[in-house]
């Protein structure tokens, strides 16, 4: 363990961000990189959280496989496939503060009214999902936030919250896995990165075990607010990231 890596802080941040992860099916990138930041080099940041991202959806998968709405996963996938060229053209012609306005805007006020008038929208097929995965496609590729569109997706679907859950890990784990490829190829998997992941592996079992028992104490009816109360959250943080 190399010395500008404060462990005990950093261990626990990604035991928090895991844990969101486990309960709701996302969430760990929104907790863990912007407090992972305040204690150490987002050089060890990003790519300790990629690690972590596909390790979490192959312990969720274990034994909620099952529930994965396959119809919709396989449609996220490809057409975020198909978004990335876009997403890589958007990066070099486009001001990445105006997206994450724009971005923050959206979540934000849809967040917001679907808090306020739940269940007012609702899509009642799958077919919309390439759509979604265009659109994550394209945000992924040039700003590194694919999940807003898929987690949409899935709360406009209704999905119950272990179907809400499992959907989201088979959407991230081959997209999370291409990811953290591509930071191995540029070199960002130094020793202390992989050190301090491997310290981490119990907490995060840890953090899987308890965030699936406290999911299955959210009572369906109210989970879609929990999530839409995240998606405000991740809002806020990227209109805090735009402005600043």
């Amino acid at each position: 363990m190399t010395a500008d890596i404060p462990i005990l802080p950093v261990l626990l941040i990604v035991f928090l961000a895991a844990l969101v992860r486990s309960t709701f099916g996302f969430g760990d990138a929104l907790v863990g990189m912007p407090l992972l930041a305040l204690v150490t080099s987002l050089r060890i940041a990003t790519p300790l959280m990629a690690f972590v991202g596909p390790t979490l959806a192959v312990l969720l998968l274990i034994k909620e496989w099952r529930r994965i709405d396959f119809r919709s996963a396989w449609r996220l996938i490809l057409s975020t496939l198909a978004g990335i060229p876009f997403g890589l053209f958007f990066l070099k012609h486009v001001d990445e503060r105006v997206v994450n306005l724009v971005l923050a805007a959206v979540i934000i006020l849809f967040s917001v009214y679907s808090l306020v008038k739940p269940g007012r929208f609702r899509l009642k097929s799958e077919r919309s999902a390439a759509a979604f995965g265009f659109a994550a496609g394209i945000l992924g590729a040039a700003y590194n936030t694919n999940g807003p569109p898929v987690i949409f997706y899935g709360a406009l679907r209704g999905w119950n919250p272990e179907s809400f859950r499992a959907t989201l890990q088979g959407y991230f784990l081959p997209t999370g896995g291409a990811i953290l490829i591509g930071q191995g190829m540029a070199g960002l998997w130094t020793k202390p990165v992989v050190t301090t992941y491997l310290y981490a592996l119990p907490l995060v079992l840890v953090a899987v075990l308890a965030g699936t028992k406290l999911s299955r104490m959210i009572p369906a009816g109210k989970f879609n607010r929990y999530v839409y109360g995240l998606l405000l959250v991740l809002g806020i943080v990227l209109l805090i990231k735009a402005v600043s």
